[in-house]
């Protein structure tokens, strides 16, 4: 008889998430990753250092990879200030462009990110944004589940990042071999899935590098965690291809 509590099904909502990354500028060969804290407060991920991102909403459109992507842009410039997108001439936008005053408006569902770009000439950075990961909350971890893309991003030279302030209350830009190490000391709290993408960038030496591996990698396969319990309470995760996997009840 399983230990596990029971509990009723939790809707699976899509999600994007983006990494932005850029070249360190300090003559250290190597790239760093934008990270946020989200809010203690928050319902999911309290207090965890994560990347930019949120649900995909509804006005994203049916095009499924269009959706995703377009959420992951939207919620860049909600908690991190950051708009992926290009004018008419191909140009990124930078501090002072008129479009970046309406952040607020965006994250409080007021203005349409897609809309807002067509007014001021621009387009989203669509495709810029590399699918590198795919992971689905394992079910029993809490009352949200989310079915999430991970992308990688360049960050536009000229444009400065921010947390809200809001539901995010720190920012950083870091190696990803430090936040791994500042993680494995338990100086910052990461979820599974980004310590798995930190894992994967950490190894890149530019951009441009990061970039063209992750553009040539196929579809990523769908990582689903399965939660370990122990008398009743959450003991760890395990993930597919572990010891004691399949054993796990779904």
């Amino acid at each position: 008889m399983s230990d596990r509590p029971t509990q009723e099904p939790v809707p699976v909502k899509p999600a994007a998430t983006v990494m932005l990354v850029r070249d360190r500028d300090d003559g250290v060969d190597g790239i760093e990753v934008f990270m946020l804290r989200r809010t203690l407060n928050a319902v999911f991920g309290s207090g965890m250092y994560v990347f930019p991102g949120g649900k995909v909403e509804t006005h994203d459109g049916d095009d499924v990879e269009r959706a995703h992507r377009l959420a992951a842009i939207r919620e860049c410039f909600e908690e991190a200030g950051v708009l992926l997108a290009r004018d008419g001439a191909g140009a990124t936008v930078t501090d002072g462009h008129p479009a970046l005053a309406h952040r607020t408006g965006v994250h409080a569902g007021d203005v349409d990110l897609v809309a807002l770009c067509s007014e001021h000439g621009l387009a989203p950075a669509i495709d810029e944004l590399a699918w590198v990961a795919h992971w689905i909350t394992p079910k029993g971890e809490g009352a949200r589940r989310f079915d999430t893309r991970f992308y990688l991003a360049p960050a536009p030279a000229g444009q400065h990042s921010v947390h809200d302030d809001d539901e995010t209350i720190a920012s950083m830009w870091v190696s990803p071999s430090d936040a791994l190490a500042r993680a494995r000391a338990g100086e910052l709290t990461m979820m599974p899935p980004t310590i798995a993408n930190l894992e994967f960038i950490a190894g890149f030496t530019t951009v441009a590098d990061a970039l063209a591996h992750a553009k040539e990698l196929p579809p990523p396969p769908c990582i689903l965690p399965k939660i370990v319990f122990a008398d009743g309470k959450i003991a760890g995760i395990k993930l597919p291809g572990e010891p004691g996997y399949d054993e796990i009840e779904d």
